[in-house]
């Protein structure tokens, strides 16, 4: 059984600060969740949801109003864990720019362990070792503003990996991205959740990423509405859309066909499933 990696405990959070826009908003509400280590959960909901809090909650960039989050056992709100917490859950930002300093792609990959203390024949085995799982080795001498944004935001997530995070959290770290970039950037998270055992939390607006996920959490008005398997959450058709969300394109199709009489299955969320479903009816006839 999988341990609890990230353990939220009655969580509420009001925006106070004057320099913020949201100035007395109450961001969140009594959010209790568990995520577990290895799992790959991908957190959406429309603009002003509160998701974005959430991610930073989880990485100790906020600190509840009300209630506990644990990250390992440890509480975000205790100062002496702050720097242990990040390193152990990486933050992966929108804009790749933002996060990129180095002049090159490996001194910003070294960037992290680096300010860790890391010995230097260490640092430059996390370097080679965080770009090759990202696939972007043969990039480590070129400059970073020369990339495209899919190839930033992998120097980003390299930069991050390069700390041995247990979780990287991505704060809608593909929403300025083409779709090349984000199936890029797709490919590398699942890789890392798959065949490195990583966690991984996606903040997204894309639903054809959240049918990646192996959990599905849906955060609307700062609750947690939903929170499943992406076949059980899209299954929800007329729930999601009504919070002004939009359901994969298939799951869409498939279930506006059920609401034309045709006897056919809730939350298909692929094109390939889709096709082996028609080809059972097909047959079948």
């Amino acid at each position: 059984m999988k341990d609890v990696l990230i353990k939220v405990d009655n969580v509420s959070f009001t925006y106070k600060s004057h320099a913020v826009d949201y100035h007395g908003v109450r961001a969140l509400s009594n959010i209790n969740l568990e995520i577990k280590n290895g799992e790959f959960v991908v957190v959406i909901g429309r603009n002003g949801s509160g998701k974005s809090t959430f991610a930073r909650l989880i990485n100790a960039l906020l600190i509840p109003s009300e209630g506990v989050v644990y990250i390992k056992g440890m509480k975000t709100s205790d100062e002496k864990y702050l720097w242990e917490i990040r390193r152990s859950a990486g933050m992966v930002f929108q804009n790749p720019d933002n996060q990129i300093i180095g002049t090159i792609v490996e001194e910003d990959v070294a960037f992290g362990p680096e300010n860790l203390g890391v010995p230097p024949e260490e640092i430059k085995k996390r370097v080679y070792e965080s770009l090759r799982m990202t696939g972007i080795i043969e990039y480590k001498g070129h400059a970073p503003h020369l990339l495209s944004g899919g190839q930033k935001q992998r120097v980003a997530i390299a930069g991050v990996l390069a700390m041995k995070p247990q979780c990287i959290i991505l704060d809608e770290a593909t929403s300025m991205l083409d779709p090349i970039g984000r199936k890029e950037v797709m490919k590398v998270l699942k890789k890392l959740n798959s065949e490195d055992g990583i966690t991984v939390i996606h903040i997204t607006h894309q639903m054809d990423e959240a049918s990646m996920a192996d959990r599905v959490i849906v955060i609307d008005e700062g609750s947690i509405v939903l929170d499943g398997n992406p076949k059980e959450v899209f299954s929800n058709v007329e729930r999601i859309k009504g919070m002004g969300l939009d359901v994969p394109q298939v799951t869409e199709l498939f279930h506006g066909l059920r609401q034309e009489g045709f006897d056919l299955p809730e939350g298909i969320l692929s094109v390939d499933e889709a096709f082996n479903v028609l080809a059972q009816v097909i047959r079948g006839q």
